[in-house]
């Protein structure tokens, strides 16, 4: 999104030979997350023409951030896992004798971390990388008051709670969490990496009684991909930069720089002053786009769904391909990678696929139906393209 008026977008990665895309799948990092706006562009560009004494920079804007979100401390790190990883130290670490973690000492350390069967993401082993052991309770019929009691114990550093309608079938509510793990002085720490909008997610969650929660700052925020941020309780952020670059400690090799440590800054603030309701607007008007194209035509349907890929409350359309076209579904999306122009799409199941509004720069939900269009059409007069 932000940005349509700038003719040449993409041509210093053409010079390459890299073709860039039509991001109609969602803020998905192997894409590059968001576009940022030239608020963030430009702190950016100022952040690098000075040296700064890094440790102060990272408390300055840690500062800023936590008075922003309404938090009582905030820590910028190297992307969402990178704050799990961090997360997860920071844990372990409140056993350890001088508050530090080492590899070498963590079999002396509890670093259990509780997790619901219905929270298993892709993204948990960043636990494991930081020395903690991921213990999964629950099934798939659901978790119980009773097998979180149970599980918490000597060992146990902490439970992780992954946020997103996508996720709550059968879990524990977050607030049932909270309430057991404060009877035994365990931290809750909510991976709420995509859970934005809405921007209150940004206090609800440590308002809740969690103690870290936890963002990307790459995608709705539309700061740097490379960035994340850690919210909550200063009694466990104040602990983050002990661990974490420019120090030579477990977290170095997830630096954060001058100017993504300004440009996530920059982006917290242009993302708090958004006209927010005008922004789902601009969504739904980009979905109602799609399903309008798809009621004029016979072998694909359109419904607009009401989350988007990571459970949050942005609206996307689901297009769901006619019984010719099912079979095909894949090389349809490979046809729209290839070009010409390149443009990502999600699947949805077995016959469809998904648009997602919030990374299209306006106009460009034109371009992919009529591109959409070419391809489908293909397959009616059987040019379809093959390879």
């Amino acid at each position: 999104m932000i940005r349509d008026d700038q003719p040449q977008r993409g041509a210093i990665y053409r010079r390459i030979g890299v073709e860039p895309m039509i991001n109609g799948s969602t803020t998905m990092t192997y894409l590059g997350g968001s576009l940022m706006p030239p608020e963030v562009i430009d702190a950016m560009r100022q952040a690098s023409e000075s040296f700064v004494d890094l440790y102060e920079l990272q408390a300055a804007v840690g500062r800023r951030i936590a008075e922003l979100t309404r938090n009582e401390a905030a820590f910028v790190t190297g992307g969402a896992a990178a704050g799990l990883f961090l997360s997860a130290v920071v844990c372990i670490s409140g056993e350890a004798d001088d508050g530090i973690v080492r590899p070498r000492e963590l079999d002396g350390l509890p670093r259990d971390f509780l997790i619901q069967h219905a929270h298993r993401i892709p993204y948990d082993p960043a636990i494991e990388l930081a020395g903690g052991r991921l213990v999964e309770i629950g099934s798939p019929d659901g978790t119980s008051e009773l097998d979180l009691e149970r599980a918490i114990g000597q060992k146990t550093a902490g439970i992780l709670y992954v946020a997103g309608a996508h996720l709550a079938d059968g879990a524990l509510p977050l607030d049932v969490v909270v309430r057991l793990a404060r009877a035994r002085d365990v931290p809750v720490v909510v991976d709420a990496a995509a859970q934005l909008p809405p921007v209150d997610n940004l206090w609800n969650f440590t308002a809740a009684g969690a103690d870290l929660a936890l963002f990307s700052g790459g995608k709705a925020l539309c700061g740097p991909a490379s960035t994340g941020l850690v919210l909550g309780r200063a009694r466990y952020v104040d602990r983050f930069a002990a661990h974490a670059a420019p120090r030579q400690r477990i977290g170095r090799p997830m630096k954060v720089g001058k100017e993504d440590l300004i440009g996530i800054l920059a982006a917290v603030e242009w993302y708090l002053e958004q006209d927010h309701a005008a922004l789902g607007r601009r969504y739904e008007a980009v979905v109602d786009h799609v399903v309008a194209w798809a009621s004029e035509r016979q072998d694909v349907d359109a419904v607009r769904e009401n989350l988007g890929q990571a459970g949050q409350p942005t609206p996307r359309a689901w297009l769901k391909l006619g019984p010719d076209l099912a079979p095909h579904r894949d090389e349809i999306l490979a046809q729209l990678r290839g070009g010409p122009p390149r443009i990502e799409l999600l699947p949805a199941g077995d016959d469809g696929l998904y648009l997602a509004p919030e990374t299209l720069v306006p106009g460009e939900e034109t371009m992919v139906t009529q591109r959409l269009a070419e391809v489908l059409q293909g397959y009616a007069t059987g040019t379809r393209r093959t390879g």
